[in-house]
């Protein structure tokens, strides 16, 4: 059975300052959600309003939405404030200017808002992606969002926040105080949230994903969450070379480099290359394209040629 719309491998790319804002949808909302970025490209004009096959979700997961428990999700999310902080404001905004439902023909039209579709659609530096069939085969709303933040941070391999600013992120905590934080022992936290979502995560997503708590005194202040892709590839075996130039080979195209480009590194510099990955996993340069980067040093120290 093929989907109306949409391919099982369909990636989505989704603006990081989306994927570590605060809001809080339940599960029925994030699937319109990501639905709807899946439909997103590039040369969409400013006004296009795009069209939500209900059964694309069900062939997907598995799991059916009827029409009440959509029409009662988009409502709320029309509604709903999201809120996009930088270093230098805090943005509020609403998503969506419409949501139309077809009576008979088994699908809706959501209308982005004018405010909010640069943060869909300006991706040049700054994205995530995302497989719509794992991030929709995922039935808890938490292990949505922190599949999310994983995929932001998969080339770094980890992430440190303090837990106060990870629940602010799932919609458990209101930083200014007015509702009532959800799940304040840890233990629920950690079942009701962490441990269902890495469950989840780890079965259906393409990522292997794993957290450790740290304590500052006797309070446990912050988050460590580690992130692995799965090599669900297997390496095919070229005679002509070593097994293990092979495997430093595959090592280097894990980050995302051409296949052409990571043999040679791999030839005379995959040591540089460990040290330059390692590097980038404490943090000690920030990048937002770390394929371009990689190719972008190698160039400069003459290992791969520079394309006219």
């Amino acid at each position: 059975m093929e989907l109306y719309n949409l391919s099982h491998d369909k990636v989505i790319m989704q603006h990081n300052v989306i994927t570590s804002g605060r809001y809080d949808f339940t599960a029925c909302q994030l699937d319109v959600l990501f639905l709807l970025l899946a439909s997103l490209e590039k040369n969409d004009a400013p006004n296009k309003s795009y069209d939500l096959y209900v059964r694309d979700i069900e062939i997907i997961t598995g799991r059916k939405w009827n029409y009440q428990q959509l029409q009662e999700a988009t409502e709320d999310m029309g509604s709903r404030m999201f809120i996009i902080e930088t270093e230098k404001s805090l943005k509020q905004l609403w998503l969506f200017g419409s949501f139309e439902y077809m009576k008979g023909k088994g699908y809706f039209t959501a209308e982005i808002s004018q405010q909010a579709r640069p943060y869909f659609f300006e991706l040049k530096n700054n994205f995530t992606r995302l497989q719509l069939k794992a991030v929709l085969s995922c039935s808890s709303k938490y292990a949505k969002r922190l599949y999310a933040l994983a995929c932001q941070w998969r080339i770094a391999g980890m992430v440190k926040m303090p837990i106060s600013e990870l629940k602010e992120m799932l919609g458990l905590k209101d930083p200014k105080g007015k509702i009532k934080e959800q799940f304040v022992q840890l233990s629920d936290f950690k079942s009701k949230v962490l441990e269902m979502a890495k469950k989840q995560i780890n079965e259906h997503t393409d990522i292997q994903f794993d957290y450790d708590l740290k304590k500052r005194g006797r309070a446990y202040e912050s988050i460590v969450i580690f992130i692995d892709f799965k090599k669900e590839k297997q390496l095919s075996i070229d005679f002509k070379e070593s097994i293990e130039f092979q495997k430093n080979v595959s090592n280097i195209t894990a980050y995302g480099v051409a296949e052409e480009a990571a043999k040679l590194i791999a030839h005379k510099n995959y040591e540089e290359f460990l040290k330059l990955v390692e590097q980038m996993k404490k943090g000690k340069i920030a990048i937002n394209d770390p394929s371009a980067y990689i190719v972008g040093i190698f160039q400069k120290k003459g290992v791969i040629p520079i394309k006219s």
